[in-house]
């Protein structure tokens, strides 16, 4: 009997020990679990929007009280949110549809289904600049709002062309007249513009009109959310196809003789006086 009783007692504290163990293993995994997802939401850009405080009905009007300021992930935002540096452009305004509390409040809930200005997109201290583009520097059409592009520009200084990256990762805001991917042609045409609309800071809208005076602008498509960075070194075009033969002396190799003999460094040619008295220097 006593042989039974201890072989049970060995069986129950292995048990516990395999339990204890998967237990232990268990809190670790979702501990590393829970530190990458954290680590993930830390990393991920946040923009702040205007939301409800408490549940509005229809015909609610719109005021600092009922309203608050919330931030949340970018990805996650609607692209038709209020956000706080538009709240005085919705103050007052009076609610179509209702709006749940913590919830964004957006432009198409407000009465008469207002949309922003084309301004509203741009965030403070942001500027639009809109480029003329061809058809080969728009990607022959392919380029839509809210894609990331590059900024190259090609321009010709002292006899030698250059190509460089002038601006990286920048948004389109519109092209043409199109200002959001779902403004398409009905009947599915390429669609064809003249110009692309970016945004940018003060400073870089100031570059890029420069580069518009003085060279040709072209633009590169990024993938998206690829904000890797590039060169911006200024590389000389020849350099750039293979083509760079070395340096090119802009002066004759070949030595000029001057009344028998060449000309040493530094030496002058003697003035002639012409037949009416006009000085004649450097003639032969």
């Amino acid at each position: 009997m006593a042989y039974t009783i201890n072989k049970n007692w060995i069986a129950l504290v292995a048990a516990l020990g395999v339990g204890g163990l998967a237990a232990y293993g268990a809190k670790n995994y979702l501990g590393a679990q829970m530190a990458e997802i954290e680590a993930r939401e830390k990393n991920k850009a946040m923009v702040q929007v205007v939301v409800a405080k408490t549940d509005l009905e229809k015909g609610s009007p719109l005021t600092a009280d009922n309203l608050a300021v919330r931030a949340m992930p970018k990805e996650w935002a609607h692209s038709g949110a209020v956000t706080p540096d538009q709240f005085s452009r919705v103050e007052g305004s009076v609610l179509a549809y209702p709006a749940t509390s913590g919830e964004p409040v957006i432009w198409a809930q407000l009465e008469g289904q207002r949309t922003p200005t084309f301004s509203a997109r741009l965030s403070a201290g942001r500027r639009a600049v809109t480029v003329p583009v061809d058809e080969i520097s728009s990607l022959s059409g392919m380029v839509e709002p809210g894609d990331l592009i590059d900024i190259v520009v090609s321009i010709s200084k002292d006899k030698r062309n250059f190509t460089f990256t002038l601006l990286q990762s920048i948004t389109v805001l519109a092209t043409g007249t199109q200002s959001s991917q779902d403004s398409k042609d009905p009947e599915n045409h390429a669609r064809t513009f003249t110009t692309i609309t970016l945004d940018t800071t003060p400073d870089d809208a100031k570059r890029v009109i420069a580069a518009r005076e003085v060279g040709r602008i072209t633009a590169l498509l990024r993938a998206p959310n690829d904000t890797s960075s590039v060169s911006k070194v200024r590389s000389d075009a020849q350099t750039l196809l293979g083509l760079a033969t070395g340096s090119v002396s802009g002066s004759s190799s070949v030595p000029v003789i001057y009344g028998g003999g060449p000309i040493s460094e530094g030496q002058h040619m003697p003035a002639r006086m012409g037949g009416d008295g006009e000085i004649l220097a450097g003639v032969r």
